[in-house]
């Protein structure tokens, strides 16, 4: 973890105007520095960078931060990187918060695997230049047609015949061979090692901040026992279900024009990039994960699947397409003529005329889905029936209930089934799911049962009209604010539902607007802090009369259906049946509703700046606006991972 002093020197040593200048042109305009906006394609410049206060605004995509913000905003770095980067740009060592012998040590292998991967890489295109090279690595690549400045773009080599070639170098440069194992670079028998990528093309992998964490390596020969493509193994730096090949390359051009192109192979992203088409990736010839998926979602979420003339494999990627819709990304498809493939699509027609044939004939999922399966259905009624099932599937997934409607439509035209019945069969679907995850959940022991990490809510955020969560907090307080709760990871990991609920609250120095509800909270805290347990008596016989009746409203109501615990119509789980979700979701919950109205006022106090000219205004509240929508994403992901919504 990087140190605060660290932290602090990175920025007392930014010059925000210097950071920015690398990736937008900027024009002295007063005091401060303007220029086109890098996130939308502005004709007039409301770019704006203030060196004397260290930020940026960006008028035209709301956008605004400082140069760290900036990074991570243009680059999709995580916070971590974008001071990574800004240490290596002014030359700042990073001293990182004492860490124990085991990460230490783990930090040494990992920069010492990596160091071993940039050997080989550097080894690797050093060797087209040899002999054996120049007649077998480079003829090959010139005769696929690659250009040198593509082939010195993604850094692509050969591996001599000779099989411990690189194993041999790296040694005498002094390199240890167990990290040379490590990374699947030499193959270690009992007697004797070889170099795993001997007598193929090279094609290095790396990760998204650009360093080289794994190969893929292509065969020449035509032996039928010897594997085309050859990957790293698994390790420490490279795992392959949360890789995908070119976006180093790609991650600019994916944002610019917002939209991605997904292939399959290695050649296909290298072509695609000589022809100019730079915002493409690939899984490397592997099945798509949802770690791939996710890593996409970071920088546009429209993808554009683009398959090969053959139909054979098409059903098979329909799992990875429902995995990309699951995953709430916008999503199309376009298939090829046969016998081509993005590579050889690609190599007689421009930028231009590739991306208006995309345009031109790419397909939404379920246009395309439905022409792929219906011609197995003939007259079947049967297989016409599973047909529709196996769309209606795909629809389901869909998060967002506007677009599971808008696709339903379309089923509905296209299949001729009455959208009603569509959408019954959906709602049957999430239904199941629902209940499965709900079981599931429901089965976990206390000892298994991980209570969420409460997020942060900025601490200028204060006093929030938030009604009905309020309450929910009050009832739990109230009703089962004895009762035990376990939270893993924490030295004291026993603590009751009323010190769990005020430790929250008060973390985030936040406080009750209604008044009763208040009252409740503080004579709780009270209570704790005198290390008396809390019972219903006082409550109910409070001498506040609003507090006496909440209280016994609140004691004697059998059960009540809220946000929290309220299951659709066909079962109902009790409070108090699972506090290790239910507690933490009601915080959740209320932190969210506070930040989102916090997020509604702020947005209107910006507005108004804007109205009047108020420059420095726009740029602190836009400060803060930043950290509220932070801490909103936050307590939305932390929801949406551990606590199952309606």
């Amino acid at each position: 973890m990087i140190s605060q002093e660290t932290v602090n020197k990175i920025f007392d040593t930014v010059d925000i105007v210097d950071v920015v200048s690398d990736f937008v042109t900027l024009k002295k305009s007063g005091a401060n520095y303007k220029g086109l906006s890098p996130f939308t394609n502005e004709k007039t410049p409301s770019f704006m960078v203030s060196p004397s206060k260290g930020i940026f605004k960006d008028f035209s995509s709301g956008k605004g931060g400082n140069a760290v913000g900036f990074l991570m905003e243009h680059e999709k770095l995580s916070y971590p990187e974008a001071l990574q980067y800004l240490a290596r740009k002014y030359n700042i060592d990073i001293e990182e918060t004492e860490l124990t012998p085991e990460e230490i040590q783990q930090r040494n292998e990992r920069e010492s695997l990596l160091a071993v991967t940039q050997y080989a890489a550097k080894f690797f295109k050093q060797q087209l230049s040899t002999s054996e090279g120049k007649a077998v690595g480079f003829s090959y690549l010139r005769q696929r047609g690659f250009r040198e400045d593509i082939i010195e773009k993604f850094l692509i080599g050969y591996s001599p015949e000779d099989r411990k070639a690189l194993t041999n170098s790296a040694v005498k440069a002094g390199y240890k061979k167990e990290f040379l194992v490590k990374t699947g670079l030499t193959i270690q028998k009992e007697d004797y090692e070889f170099d795993r990528f001997a007598g193929r093309i090279i094609f290095p992998i790396h990760g998204i901040s650009g360093n080289v964490i794994g190969f893929g390596g292509r065969t020449l020969k035509s032996d039928k026992n010897t594997a085309k493509y050859l990957n790293s193994p698994e390790s420490d730096i490279y795992h392959k279900s949360r890789v995908l090949y070119g976006l180093f390359q790609a991650k600019k051009s994916i944002v610019n024009h917002n939209r991605c192109f997904l292939v399959e192979g290695y050649t296909d992203v290298i072509a695609l990039h000589q022809a100019g088409i730079e915002n493409v990736v690939s899984s490397s010839g592997t099945a798509l994960t949802s770690e791939q998926i996710r890593l996409i979602k970071r920088f546009s979420e429209n993808i554009t699947v683009l398959y090969d003339g053959d139909e054979a494999g098409l059903k098979a990627s329909f799992r990875g397409i429902d995995m990309i819709l699951e995953e709430g990304l916008n999503v199309k498809v376009l298939l090829f003529p046969e016998g081509e493939d993005p590579d050889s699509f690609s190599q007689d027609k421009s930028a231009t005329e590739f991306t208006e044939y995309i345009n031109e004939n790419e397909q939404d999922f379920i246009t395309f889905k439905t022409r792929v399966l219906i011609a197995d259905t003939k007259d079947d009624p049967i297989k016409r029936a599973n047909m529709i099932t196996d769309i209606v599937r795909s629809v389901a997934v869909i998060p967002d209930g506007i677009k599971r409607s808008v696709y339903l439509k379309e089923c509905s035209l296209l299949l001729d089934v009455e959208e009603r019945v569509l959408y019954t069969e959906v709602n049957k679907i999430r239904q199941k799911r629902r209940e499965q995850a709900w079981k599931k959940e429901r089965t976990s022991t206390p000892d298994q049962l991980e209570v969420p990490r409460q997020p942060t809510v900025p601490s200028f955020v204060k006093n929030v009209y938030s009604e009905i969560e309020e309450r929910e907090i009050i009832y739990f307080l109230l009703k089962f604010g004895n009762r035990a709760l376990k939270i893993s990871g924490e030295e004291n990991a026993d603590i009751n539902v009323a010190q769990y609920i005020i430790r929250e609250i008060q973390n985030d120095d936040l406080q009750f607007t209604n008044l009763v509800y208040k009252q409740v909270f503080e004579d709780v805290k009270a209570m704790i802090e005198s290390g008396k347990e809390i019972t219903e008596r006082v409550f109910t016989f409070h001498d506040n009369k609003e507090v006496q009746d909440l209280a016994v409203d609140i004691v004697t109501s059998k059960y009540e259906l809220s946000k929290v615990w309220k299951r659709k119509e066909s079962y109902i789980e009790l409070p108090g049946e699972n506090l290790g979700v239910e507690v933490p979701k009601a915080l959740l919950l209320y932190k969210l509703r506070v930040v989102g109205m916090a997020l509604e006022e702020l947005r209107k106090q910006i507005g108004e700046a804007e109205k009047k000219k108020e420059d420095d205004r726009v740029m602190e509240l836009m400060l803060r606006l930043r950290d509220l929508e932070a801490a909103k994403n936050e307590l939305s992901t932390v929801i949406g991972e551990r606590i199952i919504l309606n």
